[in-house]
Parts: structure tokens; sequence; C-alpha cells
């Protein structure tokens, strides 16, 4: 959504912020629109208060956020009032502001949407299937198996190369979300899957041959590529919810969590900034972490 020539003077240092965004954070082009976005809204329906953003007061942001609780939802309120505090931020960084006026916005509570996961029980019979005739299935297992061995997001499976892999080792190295890097271990069975598809993957190596996996296009796989071929093996091995990566990544956290208890670690392995995004993605309650605190922490520890 860009803003119409009127209103340049808010564009410029909006169009500056991203691309500190982009540039010197790391941020996602999805991330990049969303806060254009929000904010562009916002330019938009406050222009005629002030003359530029500078000149937007806390009550009137407030006031801008309440009136949208009726157009919006409370995820997308929370998403606004998210951009304002970044951008001013970023303002005030900048000097052009001594303080941010969205530092004390109120955020309407809703609540998050546990994601889904398989048991232990269905992703073994989901990984249960022949690919000693069809090296796109062979492709397809590696793939699958990665998912729920080192707990990748799709968009890190995707751009992962041959050389990301430490075969010695069973690492692999990937760029997840700000463009950070962790490495992860890979699961037995995952290395053999993979073994399983370099030995047919050079009839499919074209444009991008150091590209982990590749499509029948003989190009690196796409986002969707994989979306479509986790559907269809959902699919095929009879599986009664729509499955797709990112259910791949929850299970491999659920059930690591369930075997380990070790919250750290998880976070750690998922490349999660914050262990608050983990507690959530775990399913963990209170209860739950206050025994992992109790465990663990040098000061909570009962003793002997």
């Amino acid at each position: 959504m860009a803003l119409p020539a009127e209103l340049d003077h808010w564009q410029a240092d909006l169009s500056a912020f991203l691309a500190y965004l982009k540039h010197e954070r790391g941020y996602s082009d999805k991330t990049l629109s969303s806060y254009q976005l929000q904010l562009a809204a916002v330019a938009s329906q406050l222009a005629e208060q002030a003359g530029h953003w500078v000149g937007l007061t806390e009550t009137q942001l407030q006031q801008h956020i309440s009136s949208c609780r009726k157009s919006l939802k409370a995820r997308s309120l929370a998403l606004r009032v998210a951009s304002l505090r970044s951008f001013y931020r970023y303002l005030v960084q900048q000097g052009k502001l001594k303080e941010n006026p969205a530092s004390y916005l109120q955020v309407p509570k809703f609540d998050k949407p546990l994601p889904k996961n398989l048991d232990v029980d269905q992703v073994n019979h989901l990984l249960d299937f022949d690919t000693s005739e069809d090296a796109l299935a062979c492709r397809d297992k590696a793939i699958l198996e990665l998912f729920y061995s080192s707990g990748l997001r799709l968009d890190e499976l995707v751009s992962a190369n041959l050389q990301d892999i430490d075969w010695s080792e069973a690492l692999i190295r990937v760029r997840g979300k700000g463009n950070k890097q962790r490495v992860l271990p890979i699961g037995r069975m995952a290395v053999a899957a993979i073994k399983d598809w370099l030995k047919v993957r050079s009839a499919y190596v074209g444009t991008d041959p150091e590209a982990l996996f590749l499509s029948k296009q003989k190009n690196r796989i796409s986002n969707r590529q994989v979306q479509q071929r986790v559907k269809l093996w959902s699919e095929r091995q009879g599986l009664a919810q729509h499955l797709h990566p990112h259910m791949l990544r929850h299970s491999f956290a659920t059930h690591m969590l369930e075997s380990s208890s070790d919250l750290r670690a998880v976070q750690e392995l998922l490349g999660h900034a914050n262990l608050n995004t983990t507690q959530v993605y775990t399913h963990l309650d209170f209860q739950q972490l206050a025994k992992v605190y109790d465990n663990t922490h040098p000061r909570a520890k009962k003793k002997g």
C-alpha cells in the first residue's frame, strides 16, 4: 500500500525505515510488506491530524488504535501497534524524536491458537513408504525426514545447500529469520534418507547445482512445491488431518520436549529469540515451566 503523492514527506521516513529493516536487520519481504501496509494505513488516516509522523502524539495514536477495534481483528491490531513501536523507536534512534509516543500503546488481548502436531505413531506411519523405484519419492522422504529430524522452517529447508551438511558430525547449517545462522543435528534416519536422495539427485541438477533439494524442472525446489509434496504424502499415507511443513516442525519440538523437558535446548534448536515463543509452541503451561526452572536454576534447586 503506497501513500498518495501528497504524503511523500510521510513516505520518505517510512521508506528509510523499511530499508533499515531489510539491510540492517535482515527482515523478510513478507514482514516488510506487513509493516508497510500497517504504517501506510496509519499515515493515511491520521494525516489530517498532523503534518508528519513526528507530530503525532501518544493520545492520537491510542485513539487511532481504539477506533480500529471494530474494523480490525485483534491480531491485526497487535501487528499495527508493533509496527508503530518499531517505527518510532527507529525515529528516536535517528534523532528525529526524543521519546517514542508508541511505547505505551494498549494492545488488545487475543488467544494464540496452539500449533497442531502429529504423535510419534503418526510420524512413523507418514515416513513408512517405499522409495526404491521413485526418485522423487526418495527426495520427498529426505525432505520429510529432515523436517522432523531437525525442526527446520520451510524457508530454511528450501534454501539449504549441499555444503551446508557436515557429514562427519551429522550436522546441518541453516539460515533462519533475520539471516541468523545456527547448526542443527541430523538424525540417523534423516542422514540415510538424504544419502539415498543424493544417489539419484544428479538427474535433476540444472540452474542451481548447489541446492540440496531440486525439482523435476531442475531448479531449486520452491516453498509451494514442498508444501504440495508434504500434502501429497499425507494423503497417500492416509493421515486424517491436513499436513503442512510447520506441523512437522512443531511435532519435532513437542516430541523433543516430551523426551527431555529441556526448554532452553528446544529453544536453541528451533532458533527462537524469545523463550515465550517456545513456551506457546510446545503447549507448556506455567506449572511445567516452573518445574523446569526449579530443576535447573542454581538458585532454585532444592537441597538434597
